[in-house]
């Protein structure tokens, strides 16, 4: 019998080794995880099944912009539960996972038992934050604005966006996602209707209000 199912998305193999055995340790072995190391492995497993119990997402993933994998989850998986798991532990940082509808955050200095707690209050249906979420930092309306946009694309328009954002052309983008040109067009113009730009560089530059901390 599984207790509960975890989806654990860090791309650092000795960091998910010890998420693993925290977590098998502190939840028993009726607990199944699974592991991916970017946010298409992610968007690849979640296509598979929706109804995981919680998602461990490290904020600095392979195919993220900052918070824009955990925005992405909110716009097309809101019942599910996702903790910020990060090595950036300033305030700002922590206060931008909430705002973005995060359920916690847990700080990668934390202890064994801390992380066991954490984990263990948001499968119970309650959310977890260090104290620096405390803090009063305000989210900038660009920001805001910048997360709505993105929470409704769909995946494949999110990763096209990736790709405009890194330079890729059409015709790359094409051959990359194996589908035509025209489609990727296609993609293209509905993004920037969403996002309401109308260049690949707005594109770019919203895309990086989502960084995990906002430049100064």
């Amino acid at each position: 019998m599984v207790a509960y199912e975890i989806l654990i998305a860090d791309d650092h193999p000795l960091f998910r080794s010890a998420l693993q055995q925290a977590l098998t340790m502190g939840l028993g072995s009726g607990v199944r995880l699974v592991e991916v190391a970017s946010i298409a492995e992610l968007e690849a497993r979640l296509a598979e099944k929706t109804d995981w119990d919680l998602v461990l997402l490290d904020l600095n993933m392979p195919g993220a912009y900052g918070f824009s994998g955990l925005v992405l989850l909110r716009g097309q998986y809101p019942q599910l539960p996702v903790v910020m798991i990060s090595a950036q532990e300033e305030a700002a940082v922590v206060v931008r996972a909430r705002e973005f509808g995060a359920s916690g955050f847990i700080p990668k200095s934390s202890s064994l038992e801390v992380l066991q707690q954490a984990v263990r209050q948001v499968l119970e249906g309650e959310v977890w934050w260090p104290p620096q979420s405390e803090e009063a930092v305000s989210l900038s309306s660009e920001a805001k604005a910048a997360s709505a946009g993105l929470a409704s694309l769909t995946p494949q328009q999110f990763r096209v966006l990736t790709m405009v954002c890194e330079g890729l052309l059409n015709k790359q983008i094409a051959y990359e996602l194996s589908v035509s040109e025209a489609t990727v067009k296609a993609h293209v113009t509905a993004i920037f209707r969403k996002l309401g730009v109308r260049t690949r560089t707005q594109a770019a530059l919203l895309l990086q209000q989502l960084e995990s901390v906002p430049a100064a």
